[in-house]
Parts: structure tokens; C-alpha cells; sequence
């Protein structure tokens, strides 16, 4: 007497989720990466305010004004670069680190619906990056304004255009993890797709000036300019002779990227052998 075979149950997208995290965690370099960069990102606000710190130590407080936001002391532009550049690279290698060890095979077989598998690699991704740029972000300003306290030049989270720089802070992380991502996915190959992520997201802007409205426009549809202006807290000036970028333009830059990014990967995985 025969049995019929039992059919496996299809995995669930909690399943994935699951797996993910599973491969996410189990890498050393994860904490290792995780932990040196927030250091160093933290330390980057705390060198930038010890240098206002040190710039206001010949004013008095009679004659100082009102404290108001020193964006860049909390959030400085060597240390998000910083960020950009990490977070970028590891969303790439944690898909092109699966194409060459070639476990991206038995994934598939695992599990044939292969859009499923980018999303629950995206899911994963954006939850733990938003997390960690929460806690960066966050930490950066503390430290900062901690430093700024000693000369009465700090600022409560509450003061005008800290709330904004903060949470374009947090999720300047995840949005270049997922732009990685998904440029690990159309690239499969680990130097390129490092690479071709590093040039997009730091190298690409700066062949776009902003004197010109055409060169402009292109320069303020890259996340680092969107971010360079959520985070200033002062409009143009009217001297200027350069375009600068809106803030609802710059917050639909950090939406359209990884949106873009995670829709082409799930459209290309589907349509390709692995």
C-alpha cells in the first residue's frame, strides 16, 4: 500500500522574514559594522561641536544671542557620508554575498517566488537600519548638544528644525541600505555593485552643480543633497545665484530612491535566471 506524498506547506512571508533575519544576525561582521560605525558617527558630531565649543570660548553670554540650531554640529557631513558609504555597501553585499556563494540558489528552490524573497530581504534590511540610524541620529544630537550645553549654545529637541534633521538623520540609513540593495540585485557582482553604490550615492552629485537649473535639478534628485537640505535649517539666500532645493522636493527624493530601487530588483529577479 502506497501513501500520496504529503505536499511541503508554501512558506509564509512571517517565514521569510524570519530566514532573513536568521542570515542577517548570523554574519560577525554585522554588530562588528553596526557598532564601529555609530561610534564614528557619534564622534564626528562630538568632534564638530568641540570646535564651536571651542569658536564661542571668547564670547560672552551677555553679548551672545539666543542659541539656535547648529545643524552641522549634530549631524556633520564627514560622518553621514560615512554612514551613506556603510550602509550602501552592506545592503549590496547582502544580497551579492548570497549570488556568490551561490546560497541564492537553494533560496530559490526553498522558495520559488523570488519577489518575495527581495521583499522580505528589503523588510529586513529597512527595520534594522531605520533602527540603528534612529539610535546614530539620536546620539549625534544628544552628544552635540551636551558639548554646546558648556558654553549655553545647546538646544532642546523641540527648538525649530532639529525634529526635521533628525529623522532625515535616521532615515538616511535605510534609504542608501535599500538603494544598495537593490543595485546588488540588478549587479549580482560584489566589486561592481559596491562601486557602482559608493559612485551613486557620494561621487554622482558632484558633477551636477547648482548654478545651472537643469544641473540643479539633477543634483537636488540625489539623496545627499536631499538630505544636506532637511537638515539645514535656513532657507536661500536672496543673493544667491545658485538653485536650491524645496522641502517636500528633498523628502520625495529620500521616498522615490528606495521605492524605485526595491521595485526593479522584485521586477528583475522575477524575470531572470538566477
Amino acid at each position: 500500500m502506497t501513501t500520496a506524498p504529503v505536499a511541503e506547506p508554501l512558506a509564509r512571508f512571517r517565514d521569510l522574514l524570519a530566514s532573513e533575519w536568521i542570515k542577517m544576525r548570523s554574519l560577525r561582521s554585522t554588530p562588528w559594522t553596526i557598532a564601529l560605525t555609530t561610534l564614528f558617527v557619534i564622534g564626528s558630531a562630538a568632534a564638530a561641536a568641540l570646535a564651536d565649543y571651542n569658536n564661542l570660548a571668547g564670547s560672552s553670554p551677555s553679548t551672545r544671542q539666543p542659541p539656535d540650531f547648529l545643524p552641522f554640529d549634530a549631524y556633520p557631513t564627514a560622518g553621514y557620508w560615512t554612514l551613506m558609504l556603510v550602509t550602501g555597501s552592506i545592503g549590496a553585499i547582502t544580497v551579492v554575498s548570497e549570488y556568490s556563494s551561490g546560497l541564492i540558489r537553494t533560496t530559490t528552490v526553498a522558495v520559488p517566488a523570488r519577489g518575495s524573497v527581495v521583499l522580505a530581504k528589503a523588510v529586513v534590511v529597512a527595520a534594522l537600519w531605520t533602527a540603528v540610524g534612529t539610535v546614530i541620529a539620536t546620539g549625534s544630537f544628544l552628544v552635540s548638544q551636551a558639548i554646546l550645553n558648556g558654553r549655553h549654545a545647546g538646544v532642546p529637541i523641540t527648538h525649530p528644525g532639529v525634529l526635521r534633521a533628525l529623522v532625515a538623520s535616521a532615515l538616511l540609513a535605510p534609504v542608501c541600505a535599500l538603494i544598495g540593495l537593490g543595485l546588488g540585485v540588478l549587479i549580482r557582482h560584489s566589486s561592481a555593485t559596491v562601486v557602482t553604490t559608493v559612485f551613486t550615492l557620494l561621487m554622482l552629485p558632484t558633477l551636477f552643480s547648482q548654478s545651472k537649473h537643469w544641473s540643479a535639478d539633477i543634483n537636488h534628485a540625489m539623496v545627499i543633497s536631499a538630505w544636506r537640505r532637511l537638515v539645514q535649517n535656513w532657507g536661500p539666500s536672496p543673493e544667491s545665484h545658485v538653485f536650491t532645493a524645496t522641502v517636500p522636493g528633498s523628502w520625495i527624493v529620500y521616498a522615490l530612491w528606495p521605492l524605485v530601487a526595491v521595485v526593479l530588483a522584485v521586477v528583475v529577479v522575477r524575470r531572470r535566471d538566477v
